[in-house]
Parts: structure tokens; C-alpha cells; sequence
């Protein structure tokens, strides 16, 4: 399975989502939504980023956390995306720091 197809059914599904009701949200057409979500978390298609940027915005996560090959860097982008920007800031900072 596809680093795509993974983290896409994992999102799908930590949302409580159908496939179709995930398609039809991210403006899949409602006749084809069902099957072409069962075809990107089966990995037999990927979807263009156009598609992916829909299905991201359904779910609150950056484009970036669907190509995470490690599951630690997932978990930061989910996390990072949906902190209020101040709080990005600081983490920012202190990530800053730390490398340093």
C-alpha cells in the first residue's frame, strides 16, 4: 500500500467518514465518489493535487501529511496545520532553538 493510501485511510477513517461521503464533501462527482476513494486508499490510482487539496481541506490537514513517509513527521504536520498561528510561532521558535 502506497504512503498516499495509507495515510488517506487513516485520515478517512479518524474522521468518521464514508468513502463516498468523503468524495462527495471533497466535490467528487456523487456518482463515482464511493469508487474513487476505494481506488486511492487501495493505491490503484492517485489522485492530482488538485483533487488532493480538496480531500485536505475536507479533513484539516496539509497536502504534505498525505506523502509523510514517517509516521512522526505525519503526526507534526496534522498538528502543526491545525494550531492557531500564534501558537505556531512558538513552536517554531523553540524548534528553532533546539537545532540549533
Amino acid at each position: 500500500m502506497s504512503v498516499f493510501a495509507r495515510r488517506l485511510k487513516e485520515a478517512r477513517k479518524a474522521a468518521g467518514l464514508s468513502q463516498e461521503r468523503l468524495g462527495i464533501l471533497a466535490e467528487i462527482d456523487p456518482m463515482s465518489a464511493s469508487a474513487r476513494m476505494n481506488q486511492y486508499e487501495k493505491g490503484k490510482h492517485e489522485p492530482n493535487i488538485v483533487v488532493v487539496r480538496q480531500i485536505a481541506a475536507v479533513l484539516d490537514l496539509p497536502e504534505a501529511y498525505f506523502y509523510a513517509a514517517d509516521d512522526d513527521m505525519a503526526v507534526l504536520l496534522q498538528l502543526f496545520h491545525r494550531m492557531p498561528a500564534t501558537k505556531r510561532s512558538e513552536v517554531l521558535e523553540l524548534i528553532t532553538k533546539m537545532a540549533e
